[in-house]
């Protein structure tokens, strides 16, 4: 049934819908099965995102009808659609009358995913107006935050230089706590990977105090404070709390030290409200761990990166991990350092639509997969600014002399591209950035074809 006589308006202008601020505008790659007009299956697409189906149905009413989603601009060649939501459609807690993530995707993202008559559908944009975006909860905590606890300055505070302890499951809590002092007593922030809670061989409540007590005597030797973040993810909300009030309990005067990670792509909306609103004094961390089933470029389904970490950062995620921006192993590409600048700015651009986030704190990018202290100068003078968590696994881990020393190859990378130095130039005075070419030298070899000779090695 063609329903474009209701759910389209190709009239309405996308400049007034923003001004007028009562739509929630969606930017979607999509295509028709054969045999389908595009408009008539954009239609239906937006029906089955709001107030409609594949019939009419006796019970819609006039009002009914004034919170239909319309399409209001399509281009077929480029595989284009737009859709207007009325602010009204969305789904508000009774207890609070706020916003939820949940309600948003399931609209945006739901049946319209299944239709028979769409051979993919994307959304790759989405715009949301000021009266709806304040009632989101947006991050309680930022990267300041962790700043403040480093002794650093607020603004502008720098690279947070993290790992991930490594391999990611097999070690039990004595030497899972062991490789944590190893790094600390060369870098910032350690991270639980994203499998890491409570195996058998490897007990939450015995890991964490062991740990615990590693950051106290990293801090003791170093005189420096460090941070971890510790994995709290799990199906059941109760199990969740437990964990994240064990692990504040066991890091007691070092509490503020303590981030909570949570799977936000495998959990969903409701583990990330949960963190944000029982634990708002600690940094919530999301991983966005399985998230390549829906935005990877491969798929022509779901949502993009940059739609997913733009949705974590209205649903209150203090830092997510961005990938590497071409630079690591993770897929992705120079251009994707728009995605930071959306989580990180007041102001920023998307592929289609401009963002105002109208003073709602930002969330950090978090920088990992694969990066070492080679790939770090590259990415930094791509993306513009240093102030991200790094947190490499392989090259703090993989140097050749142990992962302190990996550690401050990368604090000694981010130095080299702050000073607008030449790499190689910059290695010859400082040991471990040198050892990490060492260390890494397919990536060596690649990024900087004549090291070796330059650094007096055959």
């Amino acid at each position: 049934m063609d329903q474009s006589h209701r759910y389209a308006n190709l009239n309405l202008n996308e400049a007034e819908l923003i001004r007028a601020g009562g739509h929630v505008l969606c930017a979607y790659i999509m295509k028709p099965k054969a045999g389908h007009g595009y408009l008539a299956t954009a239609a239906h697409f937006a029906a089955e995102s709001s107030t409609g189906t594949n019939v009419e149905v006796s019970t819609t009413d006039d009002f009914t009808r004034s919170v239909d989603a319309l399409v209001y601009e399509i281009d077929e060649a480029r595989e284009l659609m737009k859709i207007a939501y009325p602010i009204d459609l969305f789904d508000r807690n009774i207890i609070d009358g706020r916003a939820m993530l949940a309600s948003f995707l399931t609209l945006t993202i739901g049946n319209n995913q299944g239709m028979g008559d769409v051979e993919y559908a994307k959304m790759h944009d989405f715009y949301v107006p000021p009266k709806l975006l304040q009632l989101f909860d947006g991050p309680a905590s930022g990267i300041a935050d962790l700043w403040r606890v480093l002794g650093r300055p607020v603004v502008d505070g720098g690279l947070i230089v993290g790992t991930i302890i490594k391999p990611k499951l097999g070690l039990q809590p004595e030497p899972f706590a062991s490789a944590a002092y190893d790094f600390w007593l060369g870098g910032d922030f350690i991270k639980n990977d994203e499998p890491q809670g409570n195996q058998v061989f490897a007990p939450l409540r015995r890991t964490m105090t062991l740990v615990a007590d590693s950051m106290r005597r990293a801090q003791d030797a170093t005189g420096a404070a460090k941070l971890f973040s510790a994995n709290i993810t799990a199906d059941d909300p109760f199990e969740m709390i437990a964990r994240g009030e064990y692990i504040l309990e066991t890091f007691a005067e070092n509490a503020s030290h303590v981030a909570f990670l949570v799977d936000g792509y495998v959990a969903g909306p409701t583990a990330v409200t949960l963190a944000r609103r029982y634990f708002p004094q600690q940094f919530l961390h999301y991983h966005r761990a399985g998230h390549g089933a829906v935005t990877s470029a491969q798929s022509k389904r779901g949502y993009s990166a940059f739609v997913h970490c733009k949705m974590a950062r209205l649903s209150g995620a203090s830092g997510i991990h961005t990938g590497t921006m071409g630079y690591g192993k993770m897929e992705g590409a120079k251009d994707d350092r728009s995605i930071a600048y959306m989580i990180e700015r007041d102001s920023a651009d998307g592929p289609y639509y401009h963002q105002d986030w109208l003073g709602i704190k930002s969330t950090t990018p978090i920088i990992s997969g694969g990066m070492n202290a080679l790939r770090i100068p590259g990415f930094f003078h791509n993306l513009g600014h240093g102030n991200v968590i790094l947190t490499a696994g392989g090259g703090a881990y993989g140097h050749l002399d142990g992962a302190a020393a990996g550690a401050k190859s990368l604090r000694q990378a981010y130095e080299c591209w702050r000073s607008g130095a030449d790499p190689i130039d910059y290695a010859q005075s400082h040991h471990e950035f040198a050892r990490a070419f060492e260390s890494f030298p397919q990536d060596a070899d690649q990024l900087f074809p004549n090291w070796r000779t330059r650094l007096n090695l055959r």
